[in-house]
């Protein structure tokens, strides 16, 4: 296993205490602003549009399932990842190195800081497609609410310095 960060936690604790429904809506609006900008995210996943993804960070106490439905995202927050097609998991900072390709996802699973089951393909092809997008979650935050991302932004690069944790899109891949 590599040295990622994991959550602290008392802050894992309160993650738990966020009413899911809310924090659903606000991820699924997410996610949908990203489709948006990123189509091919999406198409790129070709017959895997109707699996169900357990996005399992391991050390919080909730399990993020996405589905797309008639290629639309919604993010559901739920206690495990029951009714998922496939599971990838490993703890909050391997998952945000995946998304922002600050660690190969190769290595990632072969040191089993991420760990796919159930429909590997699927799986692979919602890596695949991420990673080809090269998304950066801040500046997705900023075209969703220009004023949060602002203000989010020093307070990411802070939390950066100090943890190791990815917050933004690396600038050399790997």
């Amino acid at each position: 296993m590599t040295s990622l960060p994991t959550l602290a936690p008392p802050l894992s604790r309160l993650v738990g205490l966020l009413p899911k429904p809310p924090a659903s809506v606000a991820l699924t609006l997410l996610a949908r602003r990203i489709a948006a900008r990123h189509p091919e995210i999406v198409s790129r996943l070709g017959t895997h549009v109707n699996a169900s993804f357990a996005l399992d960070p391991t050390d919080l106490p909730v399990v993020m399932i996405l589905t797309l439905p008639a290629g639309e995202p919604r993010i559901r927050l739920q206690k495990d990842a029951s009714g998922a097609d496939c599971r990838i998991s490993g703890n909050l900072s391997a998952l945000l190195a995946l998304v922002h390709g600050a660690v190969d996802g190769d290595a990632l699973f072969f040191s089993r800081d991420l760990v796919i089951a159930g429909d590997t393909a699927a799986a692979l092809a919602l890596r695949n497609a991420i990673d080809n997008a090269e998304l950066d979650l801040l500046e997705e935050i900023q075209h969703v609410a220009p004023p949060l991302g602002r203000a989010l932004a020093p307070i990411a690069a802070a939390i950066e310095r100090q943890t190791g944790v990815a917050l933004r899109r690396a600038s050399g891949v790997y």
